[in-house]
């Protein structure tokens, strides 16, 4: 059985845990699956969007229990190697060229819901739930922190990740750590018509040169980030987009990328 499923309809692509009997419990298999999808995405100018899922009742429930059993046997050595592996899986994600949603339907917990949060964009069921409940098995959920601080801040990340605490999507969503919350009816629906219309009213190279920008801008004092914000206002207006789009406009035509 396959436990990352990939399917391509039109500019997006699809990445489904299919791990349900498990709650999607993260693996060694499945992050260096996950690690090759994305990678192999990255450079597909097929596709314009990545909507990561999952079969089954929960999203994805953290580490299996087979994956923890083995941590506490490994030499420090082997479990420094393990982290760098989620470490670079959620670099992959966050730096990504495309845009990458989660579509959250049940528990995405400890390194489930980084995989979640790590996304540009996150939706979820009402019935949905989130937590970093590392703390309560005595370990601590340091890969997910740094993103954690950008997306929240210094308050709420220390409010979710020393309590541990599991909250509802609602929850999730006024804390700013998920996008909205979509009914259960609702969800695929409205994730696609997201998906697709980003597709069509959202330039290639805009979407990549705005993340990195978002991702490169946040470590700067002031004078370095006006400094790189000019620096990429200049190189946009160099792009084929860019000229597209403009030509466009003047021409009052209505652009689709």
């Amino acid at each position: 059985m396959d436990i990352v499923l990939k399917t391509q309809l039109g500019k997006i692509v699809y990445l489904t845990l299919n791990r349900g009997e498990k709650r999607n419990a993260l693996s060694i298999k499945m992050i260096n699956l996950l690690k090759d999808h994305f990678t192999a995405l990255n450079n597909d100018d097929s596709v314009r969007v990545i909507v990561l899922q999952a079969n089954g009742d929960a999203f994805c429930a953290g580490a299996d229990l087979g994956y923890l059993q083995q941590l506490q046997k490994n030499t420090y050595e082997e479990n420094l190697a393990d982290s760098h592996n989620l470490a670079e899986l959620f670099k992959i994600i966050y730096t990504h060229q495309k845009i990458v949603i989660s579509m959250v339907e049940g528990a995405a917990l400890a390194g489930g819901c980084g995989l979640a949060t790590v996304c540009d964009l996150c939706y979820a069921t009402v019935g949905s739930s989130f937590g970093y409940t590392e703390v309560k098995i005595g370990f601590i959920p340091a890969i997910v922190s740094f993103f954690l601080l950008r997306k929240i801040g210094e308050a709420k990340t220390k409010d979710l990740l020393l309590t541990g605490k599991i909250m509802d999507a609602t929850r999730a969503s006024m804390m700013g750590l998920i996008t909205s919350v979509i009914d259960a009816n609702e969800i695929k629906m409205h994730v696609t018509q997201i998906a697709e219309k980003l597709c069509v009213e959202t330039s290639p190279s805009s979407i990549s040169l705005t993340k990195n920008l978002i991702n490169d801008i946040q470590s700067l004092n002031l004078e370095q980030a006006m400094q790189l914000a000019s620096e990429r206002n200049a190189q946009a207006r160099s792009t084929d987009d860019c000229k597209r789009g403009i030509a466009a406009f003047l021409n009052k035509e209505k652009l689709k990328w």
